[in-house]
């Protein structure tokens, strides 16, 4: 579990919100609260303390540099415990993220220096949760949404709360 003090750079995909409803309805605890749906860029961040201009404008540059765009998710990521839609549109991005801090290992370095990116859908559950969790998000596949900033969040005691948004960069016409 994160701890009051950690951060986080997100980009929200609030249409995926109906993939989180159907892991609730399975059991509520399978959905971490406090964010909406998302996919997370990089976990853990910065630790709070660190978190200065500097680093805001850094985030905001690089977030400019990336094109805001459709993400679609089509597929179900499933492990013991963890179920998720992979959403690879937004793999460039995580990457310059993680290119820019490299002494930040994502998710503490558990699934590589680049795992694959993905919304996460329910964690937690025992093999028939996820069962009825997957059961219930193939129905709601394809979805797709847009991604249109980078968002820093930071854990406090009363939960997420946003620091930053950095509008993602968009294409020349």
């Amino acid at each position: 579990m994160p701890t009051p003090g950690t951060s986080a750079l997100v980009v929200e995909l609030p249409a995926a919100e109906g993939l989180l409803d159907a892991a609730r309805a399975v059991n509520p605890a399978l959905v971490r609260p406090g964010l909406s749906p998302h996919v997370t860029a990089l976990y853990p961040f910065l630790p709070a303390a660190q978190l200065t201009e500097s680093v805001d404008e850094a985030v905001t540059a690089l977030a400019r540099e990336h094109h805001a765009t459709d993400v679609h998710l089509t597929e179900l990521v499933v492990t013991a415990g963890f179920v998720a839609a992979a959403a690879p549109a937004l793999q460039p991005l995580a990457d310059a993220v993680c290119a820019q801090w490299p002494d930040v290992l994502p998710y503490g370095g558990r699934f590589g220096p680049r795992p694959p990116v993905h919304l996460t859908i329910a964690m937690g559950g025992t093999e028939a949760e996820n069962r009825e969790v997957v059961a219930a998000a193939e129905t709601l596949l394809p979805i797709t949404g847009r991604a249109e900033a980078l968002h820093l969040v930071v854990l406090t005691e009363q939960g997420w709360q946003l620091r930053l948004t950095a509008p993602l960069g968009t294409p020349a016409r």
